[in-house]
């Protein structure tokens, strides 16, 4: 009966051991979660940006073919009426 429990024991503090390394395995990987998470949270928001960068990137280029537009409808102007001189 003793050496059933001793073994038993034994057993016991094995397991101990093995849970505890796990804990602190456990423990030493938190901080990469923590730190997985800012990184999702970081591209997360920077595809927002983007994103805001690309509209008014179109915004933008759409103003200037309408400026274009305009300055070449003025230099036709101004063309022809030399041409009337």
């Amino acid at each position: 009966m003793d050496a059933a429990a001793q073994r038993l024991a034994d057993a016991i503090g094995r397991l101990e051991g093995r849970l505890e390394g796990l804990f602190e395995r456990l423990e030493s990987h938190r901080p990469h979660a923590r730190e997985a998470e800012a990184l999702r949270m970081d591209r997360a928001r920077l595809a927002s940006d983007l994103d805001a960068a690309r509209s008014r990137e179109r915004e933008l280029q759409k103003l200037a073919d309408e400026a274009s537009e305009a300055l070449g409808a003025a230099i036709s102007e101004v063309r022809e009426a030399l041409g009337k001189v």
